[in-house]
């Protein structure tokens, strides 16, 4: 990533940067769409109404960890081992404190939110459970986040993209579970959404991490001594 020519390297690292937002688009999308079709416009129309929650609390969180990735591909190039350590713990740390914070405060906050946004009446309490059983895996979400970032600062945007298509596979056949064996309406989606964020979680941590320019790459939260 360091020598050569960069537009060769650029590609590597975009594309599979890009696919990895196509793809999350497209799950959502699918999700909203089995809950419409085999729930009801109500449960569709509950789960739309959070969008704009999630989509804050994501995306400060996506932003923060886009700043540590830039702090530890620094320290990469500068090939500062015990800079990185520190980075990547810190990173880990800081999604593991600010998931336990955001689940705490969501589940108190969630009514007062939902009805600052006039959410209706008709579907308000299915809202409120979607949010909160959301907001229950706030830790895992941030946390896999966290270690997409640590991928990324290596120059791997591959790892989680592998991660999503795994997760993605799950997350459909977890649809069909909850929605038509155990005839669960937003709950289901909820559960699902949890689940699938502890098998990017689980799927991240398991990959393997090879040797780089000499020196060990950090594994995702937990670097080699």
């Amino acid at each position: 990533m360091l020598e050569g020519s960069l537009w060769d390297k650029i590609l590597i690292v975009a594309l599979p940067f890009a696919f990895t937002g196509i793809m999350q688009q497209l799950f959502n999308a699918a999700d909203i769409a089995m809950l419409g079709q085999f729930v009801g416009k109500e449960a569709m129309a509950a789960v739309g109404s959070n969008s704009p929650i999630i989509a804050m609390v994501l995306s400060l969180f996506i932003g923060v960890s886009l700043g540590a990735n830039v702090v530890i591909a620094r320290f990469i190039g500068k090939k500062n081992i015990h800079g990185v350590h520190a980075a990547v713990h810190t990173a880990i740390l800081v999604a593991l404190g600010s998931g336990v914070v955001m689940t705490i405060l969501g589940e108190i906050a969630a009514a007062p939110l939902l009805r600052a946004l006039s959410v209706p009446d008709e579907i308000f309490d299915m809202s409120v459970l979607y949010l909160r059983i959301f907001l229950l895996g706030m830790p895992v979400i941030l946390l896999y986040n966290f270690e997409s970032s640590i991928f990324r600062s290596q120059g791997d945007t591959r790892t989680p993209l592998y991660c999503l298509i795994v997760s993605g596979v799950v997350k459909f056949f977890l649809n069909l579970f909850f929605i038509l064996v155990l005839d669960m309406s937003v709950e289901g989606g909820g559960h699902r959404h949890g689940r699938c964020q502890h098998d990017q979680l689980g799927t991240a941590l398991l990959f393997p991490v090879p040797q780089h320019d000499g020196y060990p790459r950090p594994s995702a939260g937990f670097p080699r001594r």
